[in-house]
């Protein structure tokens, strides 16, 4: 619960690191960090997942991955050269993505039930991969 409250707090200097792993019933996190350098890694397995990440600044890194019942994904990241990556296993999906800036990467493999995939990149030179089965 601390560590869920301390990423729904911006973090505002640069280079943060934040990794959840969630085993277990109502998972959920959070989002918000500023600056650059920023890494996510959220591993969500379980029952209701959830995990919003919103980034701020440049060379941003969200990685999340959801094993189990409802799941959704939601990053937002903003500056340049930024990354995403995300993978959902079974059950009721989605992952929505959102970068501008220059560069920007996004990667989302759904193996299905409800599966959806949503991703918006503005910028130059953006590459989007996704793998729905």
């Amino acid at each position: 619960l601390a560590l869920a409250l301390a990423l729904a707090a911006p973090a505002l200097a640069q280079g943060h690191v934040v990794i959840v792993d969630q085993s277990g019933w109502n998972n959920s996190v959070g989002g918000g960090q500023t600056g650059s350098r920023q890494r996510l890694t959220v591993v969500q397995q379980g029952h209701s997942n959830v995990a919003v990440a919103t980034q701020d600044g440049r060379r941003n890194n969200a990685a999340i991955g959801q094993a189990g019942s409802n799941n959704l994904a939601d990053t937002h990241q903003s500056g340049r050269h930024n990354t995403v990556g995300g993978g959902q296993i079974g059950h009721n999906n989605t992952a929505v993505t959102t970068q501008t800036g220059r560069n920007n990467t996004t990667a989302i493999v759904q193996q299905t039930n409800g599966a959806s995939a949503s991703v918006s990149q503005s910028g130059s030179n953006n590459t989007v991969a996704i793998v729905q089965n």
